[in-house]
């Protein structure tokens, strides 16, 4: 049994905190937060629970093998550093740090002293990306040739980091668990109509060798929810809708060929229009595997699907972002 400590009751916290509770593996000892009705709520659902105002309480807790942390991402390091010293095993919030050199030290000091640091990259666990994963490594669709996702709605706004590093960190989590390739080079356009320094819109562009692209679409003021990424590959094309009840994924028999002239405008290119099938998708709440992954990668000694090193590929992408967007979309060679 692996015992538990979660940092943080805000948006994410609750179910961190749920979910914990819930697994046959892990046994959740304690939780902290700097508010004490969140910790009040906390007791009216858990009351054999310990709580406590001082995150460093759970840290230094001599009972506690691992602890989760679902604060603001500039907290991130210095309490899962803290952590790891301590001999904690960590599970942390995305994005993993605020910054590249943040991450790498993480790393470094989990290995260090042989602990697991996990990154919570929610989306990787759902049924809906590993049946996309398991199309892909099927060949299904053939040579992936593009990536565009699109994740916009109306707020909710944050004050400590803009719309990519809020929205974003899910969709470049997938793009580098599905494509498996490292990007070349980042751009990035983005702008911010009510805080100077904080972008409400914003588009990111990732480019990879042999022509293989990837954008990403974020935006707080939409007036709609959409929660959608197109694959296009030389078989096939799948369709992600995570706002779709059912049928999330749903697979294209579409695409074209050409055939190659001298002369460009000879140049033919034949559509192919086929059927249309969803494939069945395991319905399994992915924070409820993915926090039974963290407990079994403790026991087994294990490496997480998305451990520090995932992080840190992600954060290296929005750190190159944010870089671009300053520079007003200019390219940014990682």
């Amino acid at each position: 049994m692996l015992n538990v400590g979660v940092i943080g009751v805000g948006y994410w916290g609750p179910n961190l905190i749920r979910n914990f509770d819930n697994c046959s593996k892990t046994k959740l000892i304690a939780v902290s937060d700097l508010k004490q009705s969140r910790l009040d709520y906390v007791k009216g659902k858990y009351f054999y629970v310990d709580t406590s105002t001082n995150p460093f309480e759970i840290i230094n807790h001599p009972n506690i093998d691992a602890v989760a942390i679902a604060t603001p991402v500039d907290t991130h390091f210095e309490l899962a550093l803290s952590a790891l010293k301590n001999g904690k095993h960590v599970f942390i919030e995305k994005p993993m740090t605020p910054t590249t050199v943040a991450a790498e030290k993480l790393i470094e000091e989990a290995e260090k002293r042989n602990l697991v640091i996990m990154v919570d990259h929610t989306f990787l666990y759902t049924g809906a990306v590993r049946k996309i994963k398991e199309l892909i490594a099927e060949e299904t669709i053939g040579d992936i040739l593009y990536f565009d996702s699109v994740r916009v709605n109306l707020g909710l706004f944050q004050h400590d980091v803009n719309v990519i590093w809020d929205l974003a960190p899910h969709d470049i989590s997938i793009m580098d668990h599905l494509l498996q390739k490292k990007p070349e080079a980042i751009s990035a356009v983005g702008v911010a109509h009510y805080n100077r320094n904080i972008e409400n819109v914003a588009y990111l562009s990732v480019f990879y060798p042999n022509n293989l692209f990837a954008h990403i679409h974020t935006n707080w003021l939409s007036p709609v929810k959409i929660r959608t990424t197109l694959i296009g590959g030389t078989k096939k094309m799948i369709v992600y809708d995570d706002n779709e009840p059912s049928e999330k994924v749903k697979v294209y028999d579409k695409g074209v060929s050409v055939e190659s002239a001298e002369d460009v405008y000879k140049m033919l290119i034949k559509y192919r229009t086929g059927d249309m099938w969803a494939p069945h998708i395991e319905n399994i709440e992915a924070l409820r595997m993915e926090i039974e992954h963290f407990a079994d990668c403790i026991e087994n000694k294990k490496t997480p699907l998305t451990d520090g090193k995932a992080g840190l590929r992600v954060v290296q992408i929005l750190e190159a972002a944010q870089k671009s967007i300053k520079n007003r979309g200019e390219l940014v060679y990682l």
